[in-house]
């Protein structure tokens, strides 16, 4: 039976503020809040008086803070983060490597988790009950992950198992989310044998769920779900967008039943900023220069590129490649800016010439992570991140599925 819906479009509000911090090189630092509250963007409200301390200021007080917290505290801090708060984090890494490490340090008390949204909500999944885990900006979401609000999922992930002429011992569709997405829909892939994976692990989780059903639905980000599946042996022709926004997802009955791949209609608003043009323009400039992206980039870009992975792969090609070698990477510039002030043997730059920090990201000014950390020596928890207790334990389930997969 097609049901006949068709939802109202809405843009999230974090894929239109992406742009926002987009700047030249020169202007590329770290401001009072008070200029940077000039961008634009929503930003989560704080007491007055740290809207005009300086940079310098912030981390004098971050600094005697944390030598006087010791180990009760444990910030954490994502790759994408800017310098001026990747200097106080104990622990880098990718989202959910973090989020393991934050459930293995037990004698913390408290987790920092300087990034967005769902990383804090997955980190507080893992970690013990005893444990208290902050994000320091609630406005610190992702567009990505808001491209697949709950009851969109939901609604089409009972749509596209209506339309299913299912007549295998098989299940129909397996769902697999993307580690950029809420609890609630890790929640939706543990309550229906789905799973989760990270951009390091999708081969495997392909792997693990087509040994179970017929097809995947994937979500959020369509570009990873096509690379992944592209690997894996899909034909495009074998791949389907699921539109949310349209009726059946804008697809026919035939086209549902006939694919193997469902690629919800998400992206990275950082990663699609990257194209083929960037790349012939960085080969033109050095013609030995090797390619380097994140596979949540287009297809074309990955189809273009030497070189495709996760950020901990990224970091790892760079750490080892041989000095005097050249370097253009597709991915956050944070990351990228890193690399190349660490790795100075090497030429590290990023293919876009526009410098554009993932804008939820940015949001985590270190004036944000001093409120909180000052809170904490107050005695309050300011931002503490809350999971309800049934969408933990089906979260938990498709987190484990992955921690399950082969290494």
């Amino acid at each position: 039976m097609v049901i006949n819906y068709q939802n109202k479009i809405n843009i999230p509000i974090t894929e239109l503020e992406q742009s926002a911090f987009c700047q030249d090189g020169a202007n590329f630092r770290t401001k009072t809040l008070e200029e940077e509250f000039n961008s634009g963007v929503r930003w989560q409200k704080i007491p007055t008086r740290y809207l005009k301390l300086t940079p310098e200021e912030i981390r004098k007080s971050i600094k005697k803070l944390k030598d006087a917290m010791g180990t009760k505290v444990t910030i954490l801090g994502h790759h994408y983060q800017r310098e001026d708060v990747i200097e106080f984090s104990d622990l880098q890494g990718d989202s959910f490597l973090l989020s393991k490490l934050a459930a293995e340090k037990s004698d913390s008390e408290i987790i920092i988790f300087c990034g967005v949204h769902f990383m804090a909500e997955t980190a507080e999944i893992l970690s013990s009950s005893k444990q208290k885990v902050i994000l320091p900006n609630m406005a610190a979401g992702c567009s990505m992950a808001d491209m697949a609000a709950t009851k969109d999922v939901k609604r089409s992930w009972n749509q596209i198992n209506n339309i299913l002429n299912n007549k295998s011992s098989k299940k129909s569709v397996i769902p697999v989310t993307y580690m950029n997405s809420t609890a609630s829909i890790k929640a939706l892939c543990g309550e229906n044998d789905g799973i989760v994976c990270t951009s390091s692990n999708a081969r495997k989780a392909f792997d693990w769920a087509y040994e179970r059903g017929e097809k995947i639905l994937f979500v959020p980000d369509q570009h990873l779900g096509r690379n992944t599946g592209l690997e894996y042996g899909i034909k495009k022709s074998e791949m389907v967008i699921w539109d949310p926004y349209k009726i059946n997802g804008g697809l026919t009955d035939d086209e549902i039943n006939s694919s193997k791949l469902i690629l919800w209609k998400g992206h990275c608003s950082v990663h699609t900023r990257f194209s083929v043009d960037q790349i012939n323009s960085a080969r033109n400039k050095y013609s030995d220069v090797n390619i380097l992206v994140h596979p949540e980039c287009t297809n074309e870009v990955v189809g273009e590129a030497d070189f495709v992975g996760s950020t901990e792969y990224i970091k790892d090609m760079v750490h080892k490649a041989p000095a005097g070698t050249n370097w253009a990477i597709g991915t956050e510039i944070n990351l990228v800016k890193r690399l190349a002030h660490t790795y100075t043997d090497k030429n590290v730059f990023c293919l876009d010439d526009m410098i554009c920090p993932c804008s939820t990201m940015y949001r985590v000014h270190p004036a944000y992570l001093l409120w909180v950390m000052e809170g904490l020596v107050a005695g309050y928890v300011i931002n503490q991140i809350k999971v309800d207790d049934k969408i933990q334990e089906l979260s938990k389930l498709s987190l484990q599925r992955m921690l399950d997969l082969p290494q």
